[in-house]
C-alpha cells in the first residue's frame, strides 16, 4: 500500500492539538529593516577605521567582529536550549534578571534570530571585507601576491570564525542558563526589571 504524503497546511499537531503557525510579517520586516541599519552603520564605521590604521590594529578589529559574532550566536543558541522553570523559581524569589531571562527564552525565536541571524551574520560579512582589507594592505606593505594574500586572510578568518562558533555552540548548549542569566544581568544594568 502506497502511502499519501502529507501535504504541510502550516499547523503543527501538539499531542492531539492543533497549533497554526503564523508568520509574523510585521517583525520580520522591521528585523530585515534593523539588520540594514545595524549593518550600514557597522560596515562604514569598520571602513571609515580601517582606511586610517596600520595592519596590526586592523587586525585586532577583525579579531573584535569575530569575536561578537561568537558571543552572539552563543547568546542565541543557549536562548533557545535555555529552561525557563529555574527563571521562574529565581523570579518569585525577586532575583535581578530573571524576569528578563523569562521573557527572553519565552522570545526565544525572535531573540536568537537576532542574535544568530542579524549580529553573528552581520559581523561574519564585515569580518570577512575588513579582511579583504587587511589582505589589500599587507599585499602592499609586504610585497605578497595579492590572491595568496587574500586566500591566507580569508581563510584565518573563516577558521577563527567557525572554530569559535563551534565552541561557543558546544559551550552554549551545555551551559545555556549560565549565559542567559548573565545576559540578562547585563541587559537589566541598562534597563531596570518592572
Amino acid at each position: 500500500m502506497k502511502k499519501k504524503k502529507e501535504k504541510y497546511d502550516g499547523k503543527i499537531k501538539k499531542r492531539d492539538k492543533v497549533i497554526k503557525k503564523n508568520v509574523d510579517f510585521k517583525w520580520v520586516f522591521q528585523i530585515s529593516i534593523l539588520a540594514f541599519v545595524i549593518s550600514l552603520v557597522f560596515s562604514v564605521g569598520s571602513n571609515v577605521v580601517l582606511e586610517n590604521v596600520n595592519i596590526y590594529f586592523g587586525i585586532l578589529i577583525v579579531l573584535l567582529f569575530i569575536g561578537i559574532g561568537v558571543l552572539f550566536d552563543m547568546i542565541g543558541i543557549a536562548v533557545a536550549s535555555a529552561d525557563d522553570k529555574a527563571f521562574h523559581s529565581m523570579a518569585t524569589k525577586r532575583v535581578k534578571g530573571s524576569k528578563t531571562a523569562v521573557k527572553l527564552i519565552k522570545n526565544a525565536e525572535k531573540v536568537s534570530a537576532f542574535c544568530n541571524d542579524v549580529i553573528g551574520d552581520i559581523c561574519n560579512i564585515i569580518s570577512g571585507s575588513a579582511g579583504a582589507v587587511i589582505a589589500v594592505s599587507l599585499s602592499a606593505k609586504y610585497n605578497i601576491d595579492a590572491v595568496i594574500s587574500a586566500l591566507l586572510v580569508t581563510s584565518v578568518v573563516a577558521a577563527l570564525t567557525i572554530g569559535g562558533k563551534a565552541t561557543g555552540k558546544s559551550f552554549a548548549i551545555n551551559k545555556s542558563n549560565v549565559i542567559i542569566y548573565r545576559f540578562s544581568k547585563i541587559i537589566n544594568f541598562f534597563k531596570h526589571e518592572k
